[in-house]
């Protein structure tokens, strides 16, 4: 049996964020519909560190089915060491034999599919005429954040707050504060591994839409309540959601929220004309993105078929 591996170096040539976004709408679309299966993901953490193991696995049907895994280690620490936080693969199965088809790098695949599909929301929530984006954190993800927004919206001013300023001034004009950067903004990204509120109602502006990143698990938060609250919360998927988003946990465990029907409705559902997205021009919306295993195993189908049509990749025996 071979497989075929894709590197790091393989995921970013051949997954464009622009065809990422399309690749993503069909996932979101998909599930939306019940075509997949996206149980809840699996964390694993050692006695007293801060790193975690990650087990994610969905099902595509379909005219080729296939089975999807990503196994991922999330150790907070890494841009000290110069590597990313996120370290592991996305194991890609045939669904008619269960052979092994690719072994795909799922550091690289979660930097540009969380930034794409945060410019699906963008696109179906941010005002028409948005352009002032505000990036908080000045990673991996902030850096494809910046990529992507601008592929949705006219963007001509970006203002970006990290704590070390110097990786701030790489990506746009730094700003001194969280503060300085989201008033007035029209589109804001919070990409930080901040387990703390760095976002505070008072400082968001009528209109603005928010896409929330940085935080996966129910233990951490980048919103505070008051912003969860007054903001149309739409999300990837609500089971992932009520079980796993601290920013949406601490906010309904303060009061600010009262359940399950504050969420207006999943990014599929606007895709599929099942709901309704921005209702006026001064509407705060908010888009709690938590990453689904649909779709990274949808960005794995695709790099395995396109790497195989242009001759990519390495295949070994297994």
């Amino acid at each position: 049996m071979k497989v075929l591996i894709l590197s790091e170096h393989d995921v970013t040539e051949l997954l464009t964020t622009q065809e990422c976004i399309g690749v993503m709408e069909k996932a979101l679309a998909a599930l939306a519909n019940g075509e997949v299966v996206n149980p809840l993901r699996n964390l694993v953490r050692g006695n007293g560190v801060p790193s975690i193991l990650g087990l994610m696995p969905a099902w595509r049907g379909g005219a080729n089915p296939v089975y999807g895994l990503k196994e991922v280690c999330v150790f907070p620490g890494n841009p000290a060491r110069g590597l990313d936080t996120h370290l592991g693969a996305v194991l890609l199965h045939s669904g008619e034999t269960g052979e092994l088809l690719a072994m795909v790098n799922a550091a690289a695949v979660t930097a540009v599919r969380t930034a794409a599909v945060s410019a699906v929301a963008t696109r179906l929530l941010a005002r028409e005429d948005a352009s002032v984006l505000a990036i908080l954190g000045a990673g991996v993800q902030a850096r494809t954040h910046l990529e992507a927004i601008p592929l949705v919206r006219n963007i001509n001013d970006v203002r970006v707050f990290s704590r070390t300023r110097q990786k701030a001034e790489a990506l746009g004009r730094a700003v001194d504060s969280v503060e300085e950067a989201v008033r007035g903004a029209d589109i804001i990204v919070t990409a930080t591994s901040s387990k703390e509120p760095v976002v505070r109602r008072e400082w968001i502006s009528a209109g603005a839409h928010i896409n929330a990143v940085g935080s996966s698990i129910a233990s951490a938060r980048e919103l505070d309540g008051a912003t969860v609250a007054a903001a149309s919360l739409f999300v990837d998927w609500r089971e992932s959601t009520v079980n796993e988003s601290g920013d949406y946990l601490f906010a309904l465990r303060e009061g600010a929220i009262s359940g399950p029907e504050h969420i207006r409705a999943e990014i599929g559902e606007l895709l599929t004309g099942r709901a309704e997205g921005r209702k006026s021009a001064e509407e705060i919306t908010l888009f709690k993105s938590l990453g689904l295993a649909v779709e990274d195993l949808a960005a794995a189908a695709f790099l395995y078929e396109k790497a195989r049509r242009l001759g990519r990749g390495v295949s070994v025996e297994f």
